[in-house]
Order: structure tokens, then C-alpha cells, then sequence
């Protein structure tokens, strides 16, 4: 542990302004006082509690006297009763919007100050947390919208994922005394259906000598793609091996630099092989160096807008644009998993499935809502991600969602095409959280000059990010785009595709073949001569 505590020493020498509010006082003691908080009106909220405190418990202050609220949904499994009760309190308390995010989870916006101990009693009610989804915490730990039902599953994660929890969540000794946010993903099935590379804690499928577990891969964030531990962990060692990582992250994590406090900056300080000595040495066990990585297919969903799973089980697929939904619809879409004896399933990529017998998808597929969202069955929506831009964000540099809603009905009228797979995701800073860099096509939002030399909204296009097999960051190709010339620039970037690929070949794979061996300034050339 030598060189963590010498690195740890040398960048906590100062700490920042958020490490000296949390001297402050519990963050426990805020949410017990919340009901009071609110009746003293937003005029009188301290900052402190804005700043910090409400946050830890995913309550954010949109400065307007108004609240977003993350609701933590682990592994995006929302039970019936769940969705109804969340669909209401949407209604009721925040305009019937609803915000599908990355994580698996769900933003319900425009909630006034004064409701939010009412909303958060409707909330617990029905078994849903929004503990620690903000600020310094443990965030919702994703995993495959399909875990324990798809073709290739090897480990169910759904009841590791609950084992995890418990270490932290409410627990007031774990409540906001983190370094900086810390993200985990487990994924048991070879289908990478949620990003696994990109968090700070990710345990991807592996098979050593016979038996079944994960490789552990640590130091994930925004723009950094995980590194290999070196490191097989075996089901049952998830949680110790857990708890060595956060313990350790918790002690010799950066407290300095908020913008270099993650997980993947005290890795970099002293090595991936010390960190991991360290967790060997902390756990207390005698792990196996990494196994046989089991990442075997590529996430594909089919021309029906399905997914098939094992156990003559379908995902049929709720395409939702920019992950921009409403409580109205999230009861419905409770009533059609009610009515198919299906269940919900929230996707990474900010849409939803309903998981149900195969006999039951004409059920689903029958309903008005299927119906509604039928028409965002496309290459182009499919797995498209936007996070929230200008109306929500303050980050933000441009409106985001509407652009990327434009630029797919855009292409879906000017480039229809049958079959393959295109991943456009949007961020609307450079703080990247659309995870524009992992896109087939990603777009990080910008100031630009018009033709006549004006201001206005624009993007960076990145191309060629990697997701299914490996983790690639795209290469930024384009710089300082007009949002208005954007949209041909891509048209011509998806003929290339149209033209050059092999049969049902995604766009992953045909970068790969391709573009990823061109310089920028060659496929810029290579895009340039593409005609219309």
C-alpha cells in the first residue's frame, strides 16, 4: 500500500471546495430534515444543501425553484407496480416528463421544492431509492437489459447487483465520502448491451479452468476506456473484491482536482499492477490471474424491433427518441407488461424493452403504445443516445435532444435503410454524457460560424468508437460543424456505409474494415467525393 498512501499524500495536500462542504455536517441529517426544509420555502434553502447535500440523495436544484430527481432502478428492472407509481408521481408533480437516462435509470424533472418529501415518500413506498444517485456516490450499477434471459447468459447479475448494494446503499458510513462519483457495470452474458467498458468498476463475462466468472476491468470514465485488471474474479468474490476497491478508492482517492479525482487517476498515479496487488492484498484472497474473455455476439436488435432471447422469450422494443418519455406512457407501458405477463427492462441506450413469451408479442405489439413509437423502429433511432442539453443542463452548449431527433428523421426520409446497425450519440459539452465517444457517429455539441460568419450551434463528429467486442475511443474527424450542415455531412458518412458494406453488416464492423485504417485527413477526402 506504500504507493498508494505517497500518491495519495502528494495530491491531497489541498482538497476542494466540495471535500470541505461535506465537513459540514451528515448528509443524513438533511434528508431527515427534508419535509421541514420544504416548508421553509426554496427562498430560504441553504447552499450548502443545494450544493451538496440534496444532491447526495439525486435531488437538483435547477435554480428556478424547481427539482430534477434520479431514480435509481438497478439493472433497469421496474416491476409493474413500479412503473405505475413512477408514471403517477410524473403526472402529478412534474409536468409528465420523463427523462430515460445511460444508466439504466429514470429523471423525473420539473418537480417543485415543496413536493419533494412527498415525492420521495411515493417513491419509497413502492420500493425505489434516489439514495446516492448524485454528487460523490455510488451511482445505479448497470448490467444487460436482457441479464438471466439472453441465448449467450452464463451468470444471472440481477442478485450480485443487490449483494453490492448492500455494502453502500443508506448506509450512512458510504454517503457522499467518495473522492468523486464512482460508476459499475457487471455484465454475465456475451452480448455487451450496456456499455461495459466504461465505467470506473466494470466485471466483464470470463471462463478460467472450467468455471464461470468475470474479468475485472477498473478505470473507466468519459473519453477512458477500462483497463484490464489482470485479475478473474469468481462469482462469489465479486463482493469482497467490491468492497477492496471502494475501501481502497475511499482511503488513498484524490480529494484535490475534482476534474482528475476519479477512480482512473489514482490507477495512473501508481500502476494497474500495484492497484491490483492492493485489492489482492485488502480482499484477502487468492485470486486467478484474467480468464477467457466471453464477449461472443454483437448487440443486434432485429428487423421487427425484437430481440430473442432464451426460454422462447422475446424483447420487443420501445424505441424512444433521445430517451425523451412521459409518465402517461410509462403506465401504459405498465399495463402492457401487466397485460402480456411480460416485465419492463430500461436500456443504456434510453429506450425500454418488454420482456415476454414468445407467444405474447403480438400482444405488445398490438397496443396503442407500440403503435405510437413504432415509427422510431430505424437504423437511425434505434440506438441513438442524447443527453440533456440546454433546456435541462447548464453545461450545456447546445439544445441536444431536438437535434438529435432532426438529424434521424432527417436521414430516415433522405437515407432509409434496410437492415444494419448505426450507433449516433449525442453530448451536448465536452462533458460527454451521451458517451459520444464510444458512437459509430458521435457528436459532442460546440459553438460554430455560419457561411456568413456568425455564431451559432455546432457540433464535433466523431467517428469510429468501439463498444461490442473492445473498447475504442472515436477520433474526432470533424471540428466546429454548423448544426445545419451537419445533418448532409452525415448523409454522406452513412452512403459510404450504405455502399461499402458487406451484407448485414453494422457500422462498427465496416469502420473497422475501412475508415479505421484511414487517416482523418483520408476519410475526410474519402467522405468529400461522396456525391449528393
Amino acid at each position: 500500500m506504500t504507493k498508494l498512501h505517497e500518491a495519495s499524500v502528494a495530491r491531497n495536500k489541498k482538497v476542494n471546495k466540495v471535500e470541505a462542504l461535506k465537513s459540514l455536517k451528515s448528509p443524513l441529517s438533511v434528508y431527515d430534515e427534508l419535509e421541514a426544509i420544504c416548508q421553509q420555502g426554496y427562498a430560504n434553502l441553504k447552499d450548502e444543501d443545494s450544493k451538496f447535500f440534496l444532491k447526495c440523495f439525486g435531488l437538483f436544484d435547477k435554480n428556478d425553484g424547481t427539482f430534477m430527481i434520479r431514480v435509481r432502478i438497478p439493472g433497469g428492472r421496474l416491476s409493474i407496480e413500479q412503473a405505475r407509481t413512477v408514471g403517477t408521481v410524473s403526472k402529478r408533480y412534474g409536468n409528465d416528463y420523463i427523462d430515460i437516462t445511460t444508466r439504466q435509470q429514470i429523471e423525473l424533472r420539473y418537480i417543485p421544492f415543496s413536493d419533494l418529501a412527498t415525492v420521495l415518500r411515493e417513491l419509497e413506498r413502492i420500493g425505489i431509492t434516489t439514495f446516492q444517485t448524485g454528487i460523490d456516490n455510488f451511482r445505479n450499477i448497470v448490467t444487460s437489459s436482457f441479464d438471466g434471459c439472453a441465448k449467450e447468459s452464463h451468470i444471472e447479475c440481477m442478485p450480485i447487483i443487490e449483494e453490492l448494494q448492500s455494502i453502500f446503499l443508506k448506509r450512512e458510513e458510504w454517503l457522499g465520502v467518495l473522492p468523486r462519483k464512482f460508476n459499475t457495470a457487471i455484465l454475465g452474458s456475451g452480448m455487451n448491451d450496456c456499455n461495459i467498458f466504461g465505467h470506473d468498476c466494470c466485471f466483464l463475462p470470463a471462463k478460467k479452468e472450467g468455471t464461470f466468472g468475470f474479468n475485472l476491468y477498473l478505470g473507466g470514465k468519459v473519453g477512458v476506456q477500462a483497463e484490464e485488471s489482470g485479475l478473474f474474479i469468481r462469482p462469489e468474490e465479486v463482493k469482497p473484491v467490491f468492497e477492496a476497491i471502494i475501501a481502497l478508492f475511499k482511503q488513498y482517492g484524490f480529494r484535490d482536482n475534482r476534474n482528475k479525482n476519479r477512480l482512473h487517476f489514482l490507477i495512473e498515479a501508481v500502476g494497474m499492477e500495484t492497484f491490483a496487488e492492493a485489492i489482492v492484498e485488502h480482499a484477502g484472497l487468492a485470486l486467478q490471474s484474467s480468464g477467457e474473455l466471453l464477449l461472443e455476439s454483437e448487440y443486434r436488435v432485429d428487423s421487427q424491433g425484437c430481440v430473442e432471447l432464451s426460454g422462447g422469450r422475446q424483447a420487443v422494443l420501445f424505441s424512444i427518441p433521445s430517451g425523451i418519455f412521459s409518465g402517461t406512457d410509462l403506465i401504459d407501458a405498465a399495463e402492457v407488461a401487466a397485460l402480456s405477463g411480460g416485465e419492463i427492462r430500461l436500456s443504456v441506450e434510453q429506450s425500454f424493452y418488454v420482456i415476454c413469451e414468445d407467444e405474447e408479442v403480438g400482444r405488445v405489439k398490438g397496443s396503442a403504445l407500440y403503435e405510437k413509437y413504432r415509427t422510431f423502429h430505424n437504423v437511425y433511432f434505434t440506438h441513438q443516445i442524447a443527453c440533456a442539453g440546454t433546456a435541462t443542463c447548464s453545461f450545456g452548449v447546445i439544445p441536444n435532444k431536438p437535434d438529435a431527433i432532426e438529424m434521424a428523421e432527417f436521414l430516415e426520409k433522405e437515407l432509409p435503410l434496410d437492415g444494419g446497425k448505426i450507433r449516433m450519440h449525442w453530448s451536448a459539452c465536452p462533458k460527454g454524457c451521451g458517451i459520444h465517444g464510444i458512437a459509430d457517429i458521435g457528436f459532442e455539441g460546440c459553438k460554430a460560424k455560419d457561411a456568413e460568419g456568425n455564431s451559432c450551434f455546432g457540433v464535433h463528429i466523431f467517428i469510429g468508437g468501439k463498444a461490442s467486442f473492445e473498447a475504442k475511443e472515436a477520433r474526432k474527424i470533424y471540428k466546429s460543424v454548423p448544426l445545419s450542415d451537419a445533418k448532409h455531412l452525415v448523409k454522406k458518412i452513412v452512403t459510404l456505409y450504405k455502399n461499402e458494406r458487406l451484407e448485414g453488416e453494422s457500422f462498427e464492423a465496416y469502420d473497422s474494415r475501412t475508415l479505421a485504417l484511414l487517416t482523418p485527413e483520408e476519410i475526410i477526402e474519402k467522405v468529400d467525393a461522396v456525391k449528393g
